[in-house]
């Protein structure tokens, strides 16, 4: 990596594997992706590391009832919301950390021995999944509430520096997703926010990160939104939505010419596509979802160097052993391009 947006092809996780033992699942991790290491969330381990949990300690007024969070305004609501804005205002970024109970993954990952990564992965849930995932009393979703999306976004912010910082431990160079699979439903009957909602709340999370911010939506999009935010990389499932994508060149063009990294999901994440792939089909797969854009001018060097690759989306739905073997596939298609174009 000659500068950070010269990824040149190098490979790192989306976040979720199935296992339950965070030392084994970091110790896959380290194995197969040793340049950007990922930390591992673990849904199976325990529900406070599913997407709405895992990221959930601190935010004012949240309680848990049937398996869902929900907001509650009365009690001592409003002192809290007060403190996460004292906090905020003086990026007292100690008050929002992630609890070895709800992320046994990155802490283990924290004191892993040896390591000498180029730079260290990590994620957090983004403002507009977890908006839509997250009611308040009368059941009506937290992002419809200007004040708590507000909220919310602010919490996020602190999170993703809090984690960042951690992650700063093993490598000076650090790479935060904000991950977003509820985009997918942007432009529907089930989100009714603007374009300027979506970047606005985005972008204030992505302020809180100063090394290198991405953005995964693991569906289809409205791709020139997220590609039109502050990121510096977005990740799509290229190998299930490589059409859509490739529908908008010149904002693809674009993002890239302000030194945007594309993070393409070529591997997949289902055990039935996994035993039909190897490297060379993946490579062949990759070369034609890149080609829409070398028609329209964008050179296939500049796509190859301002690249990481990644999975499709988590790999939480696998058995471990096709977890690894998903990471296997990914590390060997890495090198299989880097060397051939000489990256």
């Amino acid at each position: 990596m000659t500068r950070h947006n010269e990824f040149g092809c190098l490979p790192t996780a989306v976040g979720s594997m199935p296992h339950k033992d965070p030392v084994a699942a970091c110790g896959e991790v380290v194995r197969h992706l040793p340049e950007i290491p990922a930390w591992p969330q673990l849904p199976a381990r325990s529900a406070l590391e599913s997407q709405y949990f895992q990221f959930s300690e601190g935010f004012p007024g949240l309680t848990a009832a049937d398996n869902r969070l929900c907001v509650d305004r009365s009690g001592s609501f409003d002192t809290e919301l007060e403190r996460l804005y004292q906090a905020y205002l003086a990026k007292d970024y100690d008050c929002c950390p992630t609890s070895p109970d709800h992320a046994a993954g990155l802490h283990a990952l924290l004191a892993w021995p040896d390591l000498a990564p180029i730079a260290v992965k990590g994620q957090i849930t983004g403002p507009i999944t977890y908006g839509l995932g997250i009611s308040d009393k009368d059941q009506r979703p937290i992002i419809y509430d200007d004040t708590l999306a507000d909220a919310l976004a602010k919490f996020l912010h602190l999170k993703a520096a809090w984690q960042e910082r951690a992650l700063r431990k093993l490598a000076s160079h650090t790479i935060i997703f904000v991950d977003e699979p509820s985009m997918s439903y942007f432009g529907s009957a089930f989100i009714s926010l603007t374009r300027e909602r979506v970047t606005s709340l985005l972008n204030e999370v992505f302020s809180g990160i100063s090394g290198v911010k991405g953005v995964h939506c693991c569906s289809n999009t409205d791709w020139p939104v997220l590609l039109q935010t502050d990121t510096d990389v977005v990740n799509f499932d290229t190998y299930g939505f490589a059409r859509e994508f490739s529908l908008y060149p010149a904002e693809v063009a674009a993002f890239l010419k302000r030194g945007g990294v594309i993070a393409w999901g070529i591997v997949p994440n289902n055990e039935s596509s996994l035993l039909n792939e190897t490297a060379n089909s993946l490579r062949d797969r990759l070369d034609e979802a890149m080609a829409p854009f070398t028609r329209k001018g964008v050179p296939y060097r500049q796509l190859l160097e301002q690249a990481l690759l990644t999975p499709s989306c988590s790999l939480a739905g696998l058995s471990t052993e096709a977890a690894s073997q998903a990471l296997a596939l990914l590390s060997e298609l890495s090198h299989l391009i880097r060397r051939r174009r000489s990256l």
